[in-house]
């Protein structure tokens, strides 16, 4: 069953760490159990999205990847 996404930001064009401070500050306005879609291009956004919701707590639910297009879908924890 694919991801149904709460809201999206387009992080396209933006490199480390706007990709990671867009989704922080998206998430700070969701409910716990949201989940948040982020599209990026930067090639260091797979591993600084990994890291960053290891460190957080947030879910990565699932990562895609088409080219050099990223999408990646966040479920806020608390």
């Amino acid at each position: 069953m694919p991801v149904v996404a709460d809201q999206t930001i387009d992080c396209l064009g933006l490199f480390c760490p706007m990709p990671i401070v867009k989704t922080r500050e998206a998430l700070r306005h969701m409910d716990p159990g949201q989940v948040l879609e982020v599209t990026s291009d930067d090639p260091g956004s797979e591993a600084d999205m990994k890291s960053w919701s290891a460190r957080t707590g947030n879910e990565l639910v699932e990562m895609q990847r088409n080219g050099a297009v990223f999408r990646f879908f966040v479920r806020k924890a608390r």
